[in-house]
């Protein structure tokens, strides 16, 4: 079984850690919404800890970006994996997803 963390590490700040696939996108997705919600301005996500991803964890990442646009925040996805930026690319997403390198 895939396992998957997102957890708060500072205000404004989520860790995620584990895989980040279909078996585990619905959990993420809905804690996710919660950690969201209590954003107030900026968000950065921190991907460095994603051991393995599929299309599934890409659309997560365009859904929270979705989210962030509605909510009027501004989203950074930081320490892509090179799994997730090769899907990004494959499927023209680069340009549209807030990607922080290092």
């Amino acid at each position: 079984m895939s396992e998957v963390s997102l957890e708060e590490t500072a205000p404004g700040r989520l860790q995620i850690r584990g895989d980040l696939t279909f078996a585990t996108a619905a959990a993420v997705w809905k804690t996710s919404r919660r950690l969201l919600a209590k954003a107030d301005r900026e968000i950065t996500v921190d991907l460095s800890g994603v051991r393995r991803a599929d299309s599934a964890g890409l659309a997560l990442l365009v859904e929270w970006l979705r989210l962030a646009k509605k909510r009027k925040l501004h989203l950074t996805l930081a320490n892509l994996p090179a799994q997730l930026q090769a899907m990004a690319r494959a499927y023209d997403l680069e340009n549209l997803l807030p990607i922080r390198h290092g």
